[in-house]
């Protein structure tokens, strides 16, 4: 119990219909409802996403910088890809249903399903699951600021990042469709 709660001053909630409270929505396949403890007042240090996606459409890569994230597959099958800080090794976790794969706090991470209908469920240490999306990183770094980091040229990465929408969640844009080969560098384009 949350020391910190107390049941006789609020009107405490104790069920949820997390149905109705959607994080993001690409399309009738691909979407994420969410629930903490703005949704539901009496969680104690517990949050979840609650994730469905069609085959090869991937939860942008993105670390939860105040919880660790437990992805359990209710259905379907998805890899929950993760960047080991320590090692730099990207490590790859293929899950089925009733399989688990845990990630650290603050690990770079992101989720591709590999069957239509997959359904995830991603559980945070956490009252409210928080996040730094990798599509907020290269839309809000400023051009200049990466060019010359990196020795790049500022026009090209502009271009580079121009599909880039803030704010992705599940990728790729619907509708999509590639880049070709020379505009850019690659990636996705609406």
């Amino acid at each position: 119990m949350n020391p910190n709660q107390d049941y006789t001053s609020v009107q405490p909630q104790f069920t949820f219909d997390l149905n109705k409270n959607p994080l993001f929505v690409k399309d009738q396949h691909n979407f994420i409802n969410v629930m903490g403890v703005n949704q539901l007042n009496t969680l104690d240090n517990i949050s979840l996403l609650d994730i469905y996606l069609s085959a090869n459409n991937v939860i942008e890569p993105h670390y939860h910088q105040n919880a660790a994230e437990l992805v359990y597959c209710i259905a379907g099958s998805a890899v929950v890809s993760i960047l080991n800080p320590f090692t730099k090794q990207l490590m790859h976790f293929p899950i089925t249903p009733g399989q688990v794969a845990n990630v650290p706090q603050g690990w770079w991470h992101y989720e591709v399903a590999t069957q239509n209908n997959t359904h995830l469920l991603a559980i945070f240490n956490a009252p409210t699951p928080e996040v730094i999306l990798g599509s907020d990183l290269l839309k809000l770094t400023p051009a200049n600021i990466m060019a010359h980091t990196y020795g790049m040229n500022e026009t090209l990465w502009t271009q580079a990042v121009a599909p880039v929408r803030p704010n992705t969640f599940i990728g790729p844009p619907n509708p999509w469709q590639q880049v070709q080969p020379g505009n850019y560098g690659g990636g996705y384009e609406q």
